[in-house]
C-alpha cells in the first residue's frame, strides 16, 4: 500500500499590499494650517485632561494625543456635504470637522452650551451641520451607520462620501464584516478609515488579531485596502485623497489603516502600564506628526521659531477660552430629559 507524501512546503502568502502613494505636497498656508490644526488637538486634550484631573469632566474621556495627524489629514481631503462618523474618541475629529472649541469643552463638562446639549458628553457627540454624525460608544456599531450614511448618499444620488473610522480593537467586530459585505455589493461611497493605535484598550493588536495587516480586511469582499503612516499627515492625506476619488468616480468602498498611537492610556482611568514608558518616549521622540511638520515649516524657511511660538500661544489662547465657557456655562435644565428622545 502507497501513501500520498504529503508537502511540507508552505503555500504561498497571497500578495500584500501597503500604500506607495506619494507623499502630498502642500502650499505653504496648507503646511501651517496642518500644524495649527493639529496643535489645537493636542493643545486641547491636554487641557480635557488637566480638567478630567480636577473632576471638571465626568465619566469617561479618551483622549486623542498622538494620533493628530490621521483627522487632520482625512478631514482636510473632505467636502461641504460629506459625513464622518466614529467611535467615542472623537474630540479631535470634531475640533477638524469646524465644531467650535467652546461647544466640544462644554460638552465634556456635561454643561447646555455643549454640542450634544450637555447630555452626551465625552463619548457621543454630534454635530450634523458640519457633517459629523456622532462619537459612539458601542465598540464597532458606528460603521454599519457610516455605511448608511454613504448609502443615503449614493441613494440621494449626489457624489458625497462617507468616512467611517474605527479602531484596531473594533476591526474584530461581526458588524464591520456586515458592512463591509454591504458596501461592496451596493458600491456605497464609503472610506472605512481603521485607526490603528496598537493597543486595543489594553491588548496588542499582535495578540488579539490573527491578520495584523488589517488593511487586508476587505479582501475577501474584493474591496481595495492599504496601509499608512498615520504619523505623518502628508502620508495621510495623499492616501485619503486617493480613496476619497475611488469613490466619488463610483468606484465603491475602500479600506485606509492608519498606522498611529496614542500616547495617553485608553482613557484617562487607564495607567497604561502594559507598555513601558521607553516605548511611549521612543514614538514621541523619532515619529511625533507635530513635531515632523513644525520642522518642515522651519526647514523650508516658512516661519521662524517666534511665529510658532505665537500660533501655540493663539491656541492655547482658544483653548483657555473653551475651558472657561465650559465651567462658566450653565447645566441643562431638568426639560432637557425629555428633549431630543425618539419615542
Amino acid at each position: 500500500m502507497t501513501t500520498k507524501k504529503t508537502s511540507t512546503k508552505a503555500a504561498a502568502s497571497p500578495k500584500r499590499r501597503s500604500s506607495k502613494t506619494a507623499l502630498y505636497k502642500p502650499t505653504n498656508d496648507e503646511l501651517v494650517d496642518f500644524y495649527k490644526d493639529m496643535l489645537l488637538i493636542r493643545r486641547f486634550e491636554e487641557k480635557a485632561g488637566q480638567m478630567y484631573g480636577m473632576g471638571l469632566i465626568g465619566g469617561f474621556c479618551h483622549l486623542y494625543i498622538g494620533q493628530e495627524a490621521v483627522v487632520v489629514g482625512v478631514q482636510t481631503a473632505l467636502k461641504k456635504g460629506d459625513s464622518v462618523i466614529t467611535g467615542y474618541r472623537e474630540h479631535g475629529h470634531m475640533l477638524v470637522a469646524g465644531t467650535d472649541a467652546k461647544a466640544v469643552m462644554a460638552e465634556l463638562t456635561g454643561r447646555s452650551g455643549g454640542c450634544s446639549k450637555g447630555k452626551g458628553g465625552s463619548m457621543h457627540m454630534f454635530d450634523p451641520e458640519n457633517g459629523f454624525y456622532g462619537g459612539h460608544g458601542i465598540v464597532g456599531a458606528q460603521v454599519s451607520l457610516g455605511t448608511g450614511l454613504a448609502f443615503a448618499a449614493k441613494y440621494k444620488k449626489t457624489d458625497n462620501v462617507g468616512v467611517a473610522y474605527f479602531g484596531d480593537g473594533a476591526a474584530n467586530q461581526g458588524q464591520v464584516y456586515e458592512s463591509f459585505n454591504m458596501a461592496q455589493i451596493w458600491n456605497l461611497p464609503v472610506v472605512y478609515i481603521i485607526e490603528n493605535n496598537q493597543y486595543a484598550m489594553g491588548t496588542s493588536v499582535n495578540r488579539s488579531s490573527s491578520e495584523i495587516e488589517l488593511y487586508r480586511r476587505g479582501e475577501s469582499f474584493r474591496i481595495p485596502g492599504e496601509q499608512v503612516d498615520g504619523m505623518n499627515v502628508l502620508a495621510v492625506r495623499a492616501a485619503m485623497d486617493k480613496a476619497v476619488k475611488h469613490c466619488r468616480e463610483g468606484k465603491g468602498p475602500y479600506i485606509l489603516e492608519m498606522k498611529t498611537y496614542r500616547y495617553r492610556g485608553h482613557s484617562m482611568s487607564d495607567p497604561a502600564k502594559y507598555r513601558s514608558k521607553e516605548e511611549v518616549q521612543k514614538m514621541r521622540s523619532d515619529h511625533d506628526a507635530i513635531d515632523q511638520i513644525k520642522n518642515m515649516i522651519l526647514d523650508a524657511g516658512i516661519m521662524d521659531e517666534a511665529a510658532l511660538k505665537g500660533i501655540d500661544k493663539d491656541v492655547k489662547a482658544v483653548v483657555a477660552e473653551a475651558a472657561a465657557f465650559a465651567q462658566e456655562c450653565p447645566e441643562p435644565d431638568l426639560s432637557e430629559l425629555y428633549t431630543d428622545v425618539l419615542a
